[in-house]
């Protein structure tokens, strides 16, 4: 996004898009038989659902949403049957119309503190890593760095979870739903950069797999955003084979930006065996190298 206007934009396609997911039927509105020329709602019935006029209403899909109360932003989300994700979303894109242009900024490097690093590598058994909003790996224990030594063959760095999806063929046999993988991964730099949008870095990530990449382009233009605190991820190993893990992602509250990453199996399962395996295999000076902290 680049500048006010692209901030419109943004606002523009993204309640356009979820104004074109709902059905009058899913919103409990009559319909009256005939052909709708409209996919999803019309302006008109989002307005009657959020209680303000059609106007009003044109006008924020247009992207003029400085000054945009909380309730009316309530009223939005629930006519428009937002999820928690999405509705964060709106907030943040309706905050940043309504504030001045800051100047658009590279990040300082971040680093992984200390401390977080000694609770990563206090997990011997659990594979871990941080990762920042544009979903770089700042750092990680022995077990990360081995289970996701597939994104270290790219010897730029800081290592990227989108830029290894979307540009290395070598993520399409690393995990074995990449399509999932895939929206999921865009979903969330989505989510990023309406809570950030002057974040030079993440402009830039995001230019460069838009220019790279059509998968990318493709997902990117459907304005999904989602939150992906937990699930299950199968990846195929190039050493120990297939695996079927569990993941949390925990936001470090002291660390603004940073997420810790864990994968754990189920006990006693084949998933489990093979990651006592990889980490039998895994000496400490097996870590790839520059696999550190500058984002």
């Amino acid at each position: 996004m680049n500048g006010k206007d692209g901030i419109r934009e943004e606002i523009k396609q993204f309640l356009t898009s979820r104004r074109a997911k709902i059905t009058p039927e899913q919103a409990g509105l009559p319909t009256h038989g005939g052909k709708r020329r409209v996919v999803g709602l019309r302006r008109a019935e989002v307005a009657t659902l959020a209680g303000v006029s059609v106007e009003y209403y044109t006008r924020l899909e247009r992207g003029n949403a400085g000054g945009v109360s909380e309730s009316v932003l309530e009223a939005l989300a629930r006519a428009l049957r937002l999820d928690d994700a999405e509705r964060t979303h709106l907030f943040h894109l309706a905050r940043t119309a309504g504030t001045a242009r800051p100047t658009r900024r590279r990040a300082a490097p971040q680093r992984v503190r200390p401390a977080v690093q000694q609770l990563l590598d206090s997990m011997a058994e659990t594979p871990a890593f941080v990762r920042n909003g544009r979903l770089d790996i700042l750092s990680a224990n022995r077990l990360g760095y081995a289970l996701y030594s597939e994104v270290y063959v790219d010897p730029v760095r800081p290592a990227n979870h989108a830029r290894f999806i979307f540009l290395d063929p070598r993520s399409a046999d690393f995990y074995l739903d990449w399509n999932s993988v895939a929206e999921d991964t865009v979903a969330l730099l989505r989510a990023e950069a309406g809570r950030d949008p002057y974040d030079r870095g993440l402009t830039d990530l995001i230019g460069e797999l838009s220019t790279r990449s059509e998968d990318f382009r493709v997902r990117w233009a459907a304005h999904d955003v989602r939150f992906h605190p937990n699930g299950i991820k199968r990846f195929h190993h190039p050493l120990v084979g297939d695996l079927l893990l569990h993941f949390e992602a925990l936001e470090l509250s002291g660390d603004t930006g940073q997420t810790i990453i864990t994968h754990t199996a189920e006990r006693n399962s084949p998933s489990d065996e093979a990651l006592r395996v990889l980490a039998s295999w895994t000496a400490p000076e097996h870590a790839p190298a520059g696999s550190g902290g500058d984002a």
